[in-house]
């Protein structure tokens, strides 16, 4: 297996999950910056390794498999992260609808692809605004720092409850384009 750029990158996109974590936990001035910028490389290079496939036709069936897989990881360490050290019932709930989505739509894709049925279930638009409504959320969450009279804790959470209605309403897309699959099988 011959590596691509998009596969190195979503490779270092996976190294990037143990310094998220120990950077997390660091104690240090400027911790929570440093974690905020790990989560963003982690972001650019999800970007970035799917505009260099696409762009270079540089697709690989890896690398289409690990993407997805990075993706729901970084977003889920770092949702645990943030709900073990803010343990709010708003940010608990809204962390478990996220990675509840993102395991039931993968399994769902996952089935939905065994069936031969896999482009019932594409990547849509709305799933994209939801991932990007999440990277800002968690972004904030992680950064921190507040801003003249401005609870930036607060401003992340109430992205992330925005994030996760979408999630919701995503879900429900997904499931309503796989519902005559759905029904059709016992």
């Amino acid at each position: 297996m011959q590596l691509t750029w998009p596969t190195i990158l979503t490779l270092f996109r996976i190294a990037l999950l143990p310094v998220m974590v120990v950077v997390f936990y660091a104690q240090f001035d400027g911790s929570n910056v440093l974690a905020a910028l790990t989560f963003l490389a982690a972001a650019i290079t999800d970007w970035l390794d799917g505009y260099i496939a696409r762009r270079y036709n540089m697709w690989s069936a890896f690398g289409a498999f690990l993407d997805p897989v990075a993706d729901k990881l970084m977003v889920a360490v770092t949702l645990f992260l943030l709900v073990q050290e803010n343990p709010t019932p708003l940010l608990a709930i809204t962390s478990a609808v996220i990675v509840g989505r993102e395991i039931t739509i993968s399994a769902l894709r996952e089935w939905m692809a065994e069936i031969g049925e896999r482009t019932r279930v594409n990547v849509a638009m709305l799933g994209k605004i939801k991932t990007t409504m999440q990277i800002v959320a968690i972004l904030v969450l992680l950064y921190q720092h507040d801003m003249e009279g401005l609870r930036l804790f607060h401003v992340g959470e109430t992205l992330l409850v925005v994030a996760a209605a979408m999630t919701i309403w995503s879900a429900f897309e997904y499931v309503r384009a796989a519902w005559p699959a759905l029904r059709g099988r016992g």
